[in-house]
């Protein structure tokens, strides 16, 4: 998956869920993507109103090419989101997590999924 395959997404007008934030990290995309690939369950996207992500908005991206259902759980929608349309959604290059934090979500991704560490870097190397 590439830049370009995002960005079509973005603009096909055929993605199912809503957007409630204007931006999204094509780093982080990408690193979700090549960990539902190899098979690794993630956390549920929150959902309001049945169609409107309030919290996995990379996680569901990611995981629409990667060909993988990812639960869905009900939420409230707060007042602090904004609904908007997935074809004015910025693609950024920018990535929002540090190399800390990325370590700390390897870590957590590994525990989640019963794996060892070492073997998930070295599958999605």
């Amino acid at each position: 998956m590439n830049k370009d395959e995002v960005l079509g997404l973005l603009q096909g007008g055929k993605i199912v869920l809503r957007p409630s934030q204007e931006r999204i990290s094509f780093p982080i995309v990408h690193r979700i993507y090549k960990k539902l690939k190899i098979g690794l369950k993630f956390d549920s996207i929150q959902v309001a109103e049945k169609s409107i992500i309030v919290n996995g908005h990379h996680r569901y991206l990611a995981s629409l090419p990667a060909d993988v259902k990812i639960e869905r759980v009900e939420c409230p929608l707060t007042s602090a989101k904004k609904v908007t349309k997935w074809e004015v959604v910025e693609l950024v290059d920018e990535d929002w997590d540090t190399v800390d934090h990325i370590k700390s979500l390897n870590e957590q991704d590994a525990h989640y999924n019963e794996i060892p560490l070492e073997k998930l870097m070295e599958l999605i190397a």
